[in-house]
């Protein structure tokens, strides 16, 4: 919007020069403007901001802004003349918030305003040339409006936007009931319309932001897009990563006459996965089941309590392994006993010297009947130094509502270890744990044991091809598998995982689950307190 209260722009507006005869042939370049060009924008803005709006920026006005911001002033030549241009200015944004006015903020056009310290790009005008509005200019200039906030690591632009198809339906419609019509597709605002499109959105309707605007009754709408890309400053040492990488071990079981024995086989696939510099490293659900063994097996449900006693050692033994070789690993799953109850548990042992734990919470038919295993009651999210993960323990992930609270706390990784002795159990596990990645946008990885156990009770056989999962976009592979292993074989799986290219699929994918939820009709909640 362009409102001018100089009395050097207040003349009447001038005649567009008699234009020639267009050649059919266009040579459009983006680029920032140049004073020379004031002639050729002031033609545009006299034509697109007559009478009442005021027309152009003066010449004084226009080199101020050039001059105390020349990056934020872009412009599209065809064949040597201006025919579409943008203003914008970088504010502190909280030094304004959404009540100000739009001669305060741009400074009353001199841009006087603009701080190279801000964090917000504010939009004063983008025009576009009459005989120039079939081109799609104005995308081209919104677009390097973003490219522009992107590079200067800004979070957001903010616009004040007339809504001059207002006047229409003023009569009839509030403001906010207008807005909520363009919203909707049921009204076409020229502008508006225009931005919405664009990946803005309504942030406030402002009153009196520019008396002036008739059409829009002075009403403005204040829109907002946010830069998805915005980083804090970043320390040198220690910074978040952008992109994880992760490992999967495809677990051999395989006799193992004593702890020190299993130990020493789980530290030979740490030290494999770290030596790639990975982040994290998954290990199947009860990965420790050789050690069984040795118990009576005429007694499944003593031999796994009994194999609950080697639990805390392992545990202890992984965050050693952790710290010693700079990985995060989720200790695919154990028993625990304790009060007389049998629980599954797998522990997140990070880096840094400390551990968490998550409980299975849905317990299947097989293991309440041989074992006696009781579910957990809490669910959580890991902070780690890559960001925030989530553990499901194979059954788990077969219940959409688990990932959809882990995801709406932050989630982006989602580690499944997994016990299945047949194809088809898992199938299950697999195609659930794939539409978990698809559905909350976020990545998956699942991992499994592989081989047989003779003589423990119902750990005889295993089936498992291990698998990390992505979410099924453009930026992603074609089929949302990032790497998947060989069936029944023992192996390792790596792969590097972007956490940004979550973050544009959740602003601008082709299509977004988690935004497009209607939760004015329906919610997942978390019961117990």
């Amino acid at each position: 919007m362009a409102k001018d209260t100089s009395k050097k722009s207040r003349q009447r507006p001038r005649p567009a020069k008699k234009r020639q005869k267009k050649s059919p042939e266009h040579k459009l370049i983006l680029r920032n403007t140049r004073p020379e060009d004031y002639e050729d924008i002031r033609e545009i803005m006299d034509l697109v901001y007559p009478g009442a709006l005021g027309g152009a920026w003066s010449r004084e006005q226009f080199t101020s802004q050039i001059t105390r911001f020349p990056e934020g002033q872009i412009c599209i030549e065809d064949n040597g003349k201006v025919v579409a241009a943008a203003i914008s200015l970088v504010v502190d944004y909280k030094r304004y918030g959404d009540s100000h006015t739009y001669r305060e903020i741009t400074g009353n056009g001199y841009l006087t305003t603009h701080d190279p310290n801000g964090d917000t790009l504010y939009g004063v005008d983008i025009f576009v040339h009459p005989d120039y509005r079939d081109l799609r200019l104005g995308r081209r200039l919104y677009d390097a409006r973003k490219e522009l906030c992107e590079r200067l690591n800004l979070r957001r632009i903010v616009a004040g936007g007339r809504i001059p198809g207002y006047r229409k339906h003023a009569e009839r419609l509030s403001p906010a009931e207008y807005i909520e019509q363009v919203k909707r597709h049921e009204i076409r605002d020229p502008i508006l319309s225009f931005q919405l499109a664009n990946d803005f959105h309504v942030r406030k309707l402002i009153t009196g932001y520019e008396p002036t605007d008739k059409e829009s009754h002075a009403y403005a709408t204040l829109l907002e897009w946010i830069n998805i890309y915005y980083e804090e400053k970043a320390p040198l040492i220690g910074a978040v990563k952008s992109e994880v990488r992760v490992g999967a071990v495809q677990w051999q079981m395989r006799p193992a006459e004593s702890l020190e024995e299993l130990l020493k086989q789980v530290e030979f696939f740490v030290d494999a996965v770290a030596g790639y510099q990975s982040d994290f490293v998954l290990f199947p659900e009860f990965f420790n089941a050789p050690l069984m063994a040795q118990f009576n097996q005429e007694n499944p449900a003593q031999a796994i309590r009994d194999l609950a006693a080697y639990s805390e050692r392992v545990r202890e033994e992984m965050v050693r392994l952790a710290l010693a070789y700079n990985i995060n690993i989720i200790a695919g799953s154990m028993p625990e006993y304790r009060d007389q109850q049998l629980y599954n548990v797998s522990c997140l042992c990070r880096r840094d010297g400390t551990w968490d734990a998550q409980y299975k919470l849905h317990i299947t038919p097989d293991e309440r009947a041989y074992w006696g295993l009781t579910g957990g009651d809490s669910l959580r999210v890991f902070e780690t130094d890559v960001g925030r993960v989530g553990i499901l323990i194979c059954y788990d992930v077969e219940f959409p509502e688990l990932p959809r609270i882990l995801t709406d706390q932050g989630m982006t990784i989602l580690f499944v270890p997994y016990w299945t002795d047949t194809k088809n159990a898992y199938e299950r596990v697999r195609r659930c744990a794939q539409a978990r990645a698809i559905e909350n946008e976020c990545y998956v990885v699942i991992s499994g044991s592989v081989g047989n156990l003779p003589n423990v009770e119902n750990m005889d056989i295993q089936y498992s091809q291990a698998a990390i999962f992505t979410p099924s976009d453009y930026a992603f592979p074609h089929d949302a598998i990032a790497a998947e292993a060989t069936p029944n074989t023992e192996m390792t799986l790596i792969a590097d995982l972007n956490l940004e290219k979550l973050k544009e699929l959740r602003e601008q994918g082709s299509v977004r689950n988690l935004r497009d939820r209607r939760t004015d009709l329906y919610a997942v909640t978390w019961r117990k307190k």
